[in-house]
């Protein structure tokens, strides 16, 4: 009899477990949401319409032996998972995904696809009105939403408001953020940095309605629409005793090596999750995937050395709408607009196509 592999979360890391591992083990992925969401590709899906449904993709055609449980994990012991539908599952092996949530649109906060595309398609709205945006953090989602905003729109004004003295926290040569400015400066995306406002807006984010706000530096800004475009958090709040130790304060988890919890030979973590000190990225969430699924299959087969993660060097491909972008990887270097555009501008949506079973003409 095959042994159970329960994935919590359907996000990048967890689907790639659950893949790998269909062949082996009696997988089920629990997941809330009624689809899969390429969150990469979710800022353009605001501003453009041929990607609005197409971020979406069925869990239908992820595993052959396995199944898609929609329903959520509210408690989580070393063998058993306890289900927002009252229901008690057991498993042999445990695979805690379950990412983090960032402000929409960066991520979506409705589970549904449906509710979820209305959602977009009323941001997109507001947004093709308005003649000024305000965007708060100049990380990678603050750029590359004023990059995708300027791609459809280029008449409309972009202000980016972030307190840190330079764009994009992280380790990067100074050419990377050079780059990064002469890109947005062609753009006429203006940055204000080094400076956070006095009091946000009155209006709810991505709501229509002008308003007026002043910066800590005393820089008056008008504007018709804002977005939030920082801060990420984690809910872990699921674990039980027997799980917690391994919970740090801003609910990310520790890992060992081997992507274990601390003290579990059972219980493993990837992706956003966890406390493994790196950028938090798709791409980072697949390399977990394989350690982790490696390591399941190793243990099924009756033992053998296990696999080792180590964090990822800072390493980042960021589009600047479709045409543009700038990519740095410490093995291939700085690359600019053409070459980030090439590697980025379908935004992998045929890598997820493929890897779900969905049909990749779409």
């Amino acid at each position: 009899m095959a042994p159970t592999v329960a994935v919590l979360g359907g996000g990048y890391g967890g689907i790639s477990v659950a893949k790998a591992l269909d062949d082996v083990a009696d997988v089920v992925l629990v997941e809330p949401r009624d689809t899969f969401v390429h969150n990469v590709a979710a800022l353009r899906a605001v501003v453009d319409q041929n990607w609005t449904e197409r971020i979406f993709i069925p869990y239908d055609g992820l595993l052959t032996r396995g199944r898609v449980l929609r329903d959520r994990a509210v408690r989580v012991h070393p063998n058993a998972v306890e289900l927002g539908s009252g229901r008690r599952l057991t498993a042999d092996y445990l695979v805690l995904a379950t990412g983090s949530r960032s402000p929409y649109p960066a991520k979506l906060d409705v589970e549904e696809a449906a509710a979820a595309t209305a959602k977009l398609r009323g941001t997109r709205a507001p947004l093709a009105r308005a003649g000024r945006i305000l965007l708060l953090g100049a990380g990678p989602v603050g750029l590359e939403f004023a990059g995708e905003i300027k791609a459809v729109w280029p008449e409309k004004r972009v202000t980016v408001v972030d307190p840190a003295a330079d764009l994009v926290s992280g380790r990067f040569p100074d050419a990377f953020r050079a780059e990064l400015r002469a890109q947005l400066d062609e753009l006429g995306v203006e940055l204000l940095l080094g400076t956070s406002l006095r009091e946000l807006p009155q209006t709810r984010p991505g709501q229509a309605g002008g308003f007026t706000v002043t910066t800590r530096a005393g820089v008056g800004i008008g504007a018709d629409i804002w977005f939030p475009c920082y801060g990420g958090t984690v809910d872990s709040d699921y674990l039980g005793p027997e799980l917690r130790p391994a919970r740090h304060p801003d609910g990310r988890l520790a890992v060992t090596a081997e992507l274990r919890l601390p003290g579990q030979e059972t219980v493993f973590a990837v992706g956003d999750v966890t406390a493994v000190p790196e950028m938090k990225q798709a791409r980072a969430a697949q390399q977990h995937a394989e350690v982790v699924a490696a390591n399941i299959r190793t243990l099924i087969r009756g033992g053998g050395a296990l696999a080792t993660y180590r964090a990822a060097a800072d390493a980042i491909v960021l589009p600047i709408g479709p045409k543009g972008g700038v990519t740095y990887d410490p093995e291939v270097g700085l690359l600019g607009a053409g070459p980030s555009a090439e590697l980025k501008g379908g935004l992998f949506l045929d890598v997820y196509l493929e890897l779900l079973g969905a049909v990749a003409a779409r």
